[in-house]
């Protein structure tokens, strides 16, 4: 079988690669010719990227413009731009059985449906985050807004009408599709999760950060943007005012210098590690004591992809996000605590109770990796998007 991944946003395609995609292929590619199409713009570093080593799989980069910011008219021209590219790649390529398309961006995966549909291909969408729903949580001006992303929001319809099937990182995007989706009967839930064999041998790198006696470290790893409350956690830090505890940053993004000066003058214990390779921070956060999940309530974002690496490393989280679907998971498995979105004093009073309770933040640990296992772990549940893709059930 002959299947065509497209993702605008993929990894670095490194050793340490981690990314969804890349992982994808490699299981495909054992039984299927497989492709990824991809951008020539790498959006982590805003750069154009360097020569990609061999794969076992072909790896295609089409070019794209690129922008400087994620919140710019010059980041939806480069998508544009790309989608076009792309199309006018695939209408050259021998005709594959299947193409595996990532949500987002738009534009290709609009162009790439309407192709599909009149050549009889077979059509499968991945939805890795509600566009324009996310932009929209961001420009939030009201009746403006809303007029503004309309056209998005049609696209974004049209793109899953048209799906053959429909696989998405969460439920609650799953439905998203479904709802304007009469050609499937069910979509498929596969959290991003991550490799648990690999991370295990990653957290056993030796650690560049060395904790002090007698210091708890709460960890939070990821992109440091509007969407991320930081903010809160820093304050929770000075409502407290306990010494012991150190909040160790892993991660970058356009928020990192206000969030660093923030830190600096509520004067809390912080380290700001900057963007790592994915085995470091692996190895980091294994080092911790408890996990911070602190999102801005107005966001959409759902199973993402910090939550694999705090359930892998097995470590509490307390979560100020408001999606239900990681609120019943921790609920379920009893790893941790939701609170409300910006409330810096509930989140500081479940960091002092799990700060003073050795005990409990191992049991909330063991229940977080069990977690893990049964829901996170790609070498099982990619599985699915194997049968999925290979049309077997």
């Amino acid at each position: 079988m002959d299947v065509v991944i497209v993702a605008n946003f993929c990894m670095d395609f490194t050793e340490t690669d981690n990314g969804r995609f890349s992982y994808l292929a490699k299981l495909l590619c054992e039984n299927n010719e497989v492709e990824i199409v991809t951008s020539s713009f790498y959006h982590i570093t805003k750069q154009q990227r360097e020569t990609i080593s061999e794969h076992p799989y072909k790896i295609t980069l089409i070019i794209e413009p690129g922008y400087k910011k994620n919140i710019s008219i010059q980041r939806f021209y480069s998508h544009y731009i790309w989608g076009k590219n792309v199309i006018k790649y695939l209408k050259k390529r021998k005709r594959p059985d299947v193409v595996y398309c990532a949500v987002p961006s738009l534009t290709a995966p609009f162009f790439i449906s309407k192709h599909c549909e009149i050549n009889r291909i077979r059509f499968i969408v991945d939805i890795q985050d509600l566009w324009p729903e996310a932009f929209q949580m961001v420009l939030n001006i009201p009746v403006i807004s809303n007029l503004f992303f309309l056209p998005f929001k049609w696209v974004a319809n049209s793109i899953y009408r048209r799906a053959d099937d429909v696989i998405a990182v969460s439920q609650t995007y799953v439905d998203r599709a479904l709802s304007v989706n009469t050609k499937c009967e069910c979509g498929h839930s596969v959290f991003l999760g991550t490799n648990l064999e690999t991370f295990d041998e990653n957290s056993k790198k030796e650690t560049f950060l060395k904790k002090q006696a007698g210091e708890v470290w709460l960890a939070y790893c990821g992109t440091l943007g509007k969407s991320y409350d930081l903010e809160c956690v820093i304050d929770a830090l000075d409502y407290l005012r306990n010494t012991s505890i150190k909040l160790i940053v892993m991660g970058d993004g356009p928020q990192k210098s206000k969030f660093e000066e923030y830190a600096v003058q509520k004067n809390v214990n912080a380290y700001f590690t900057g963007r790592l390779p994915y085995d470091d921070m692996c190895a980091l956060l294994s080092e911790c004591d408890i996990t911070a999940n602190p999102i801005v309530g107005t966001s959409v974002a759902s199973i993402i992809n910090k939550h694999a690496d705090y359930v892998s490393c097995g470590l509490p989280v307390i979560n100020t996000q408001n999606s239900v679907e990681y609120q019943k998971l921790i609920e379920e498995y009893h790893m941790g605590y939701s609170v409300k979105p910006g409330d810096y004093r509930a989140f500081a009073d479940k960091l002092q109770e799990l700060v003073c309770n050795e005990k409990l933040r191992k049991e909330m640990g063991a229940n977080a990796r069990r977690c893990a296992e049964e829901k996170f772990n790609r070498k099982y549940t990619y599985q699915e998007l194997i049968k999925v893709v290979e049309n077997k059930g």
